[in-house]
């Protein structure tokens, strides 16, 4: 298929593999980048994984791009950017706003004939649950409070206006992107789908998680670790070793 979205800005191989088993997209958070995924690529490099962590414009090395405040807009370009790499088994994987997204992505990959081998979401509310709390909405300053309560990102950040001008517009599109998305009903998917989540994340129940159930008429798992929004970064090993194992074992 011949595709008019260039793949290397999307898409960055961090661990390139010549042969992996399977692939594993992974898509970040509001206000993330590619780079929030090393330690899981590095960790599925090891295991015969290649993932291809997506960058999203706005940020980074694409900071120059405007964003794309539009969750449809960025999971057309994301399912196309994929095009080059359905030669082998993909799972996606998808934190917060990304579990939303790597949904969109993995319903437009089964339309085009490319069915995901498996769907791991974290930390979100399944897609027809998703609600807009108006974070968009907020000023500079409620936004950075938002993320400071997530305790995501370094603090160090917060206190450099220069790297908070650069950043708070991702974040913000990000959020724009994430709340006015509506789910539209389609078919379920048919690959597993593996939910995890912190038990003591602020944005969402551990109980929304079992409505993702509904979103496959494959299998679903859910899986509840210490923490809070970001519970995977103390969990590194065994998120990725289990993600590693439920992947191969979906192909």
């Amino acid at each position: 298929m011949e595709t008019l979205v260039d793949s290397g800005s999307w898409i960055r191989r961090f661990h390139p593999q010549g042969d992996p088993t399977a692939r594993l997209v992974c898509l970040p958070h509001a206000g993330g980048s590619a780079g929030f995924f090393f330690p899981l690529s590095r960790g599925l490099a090891a295991r015969g994984i290649e993932a291809l962590p997506v960058q999203y414009p706005g940020r980074q090395d694409r900071r120059t791009e405007p964003n794309i405040p539009d969750m449809a807009v960025l999971a057309d370009h994301v399912a196309e950017a994929l095009a080059p790499y359905t030669d082998r088994p993909l799972g996606l994987f998808g934190h917060s706003m990304g579990a939303t997204l790597a949904y969109e992505v993995a319903c437009r990959l089964r339309d085009a004939s490319h069915p995901a081998a498996a769907l791991f979401v974290s930390a979100r509310k399944a897609p027809d649950r998703v609600v807009d709390d108006g974070l968009h909405l907020l000023s500079d300053d409620q936004i950075v409070a938002d993320l400071m309560g997530l305790d995501g990102t370094g603090a160090g950040m917060f206190g450099d206006p220069e790297m908070l001008s650069l950043v708070l517009p991702a974040v913000r599109a990000d959020y724009r992107a994430a709340e006015t998305y509506r789910y539209t009903e389609t078919a379920p998917l048919t690959c597993p789908v593996y939910a995890l989540t912190g038990y003591a994340d602020p944005r969402v129940d551990v109980g929304e998680l079992h409505h993702w159930a509904a979103r496959t008429d494959g299998s679903f798992e859910l899986q509840v670790f210490p923490g809070g929004h970001f519970y995977l970064t103390d969990h590194a090993e065994a998120i990725t070793a289990g993600i590693a194992e439920r992947l191969v074992a979906a192909i």
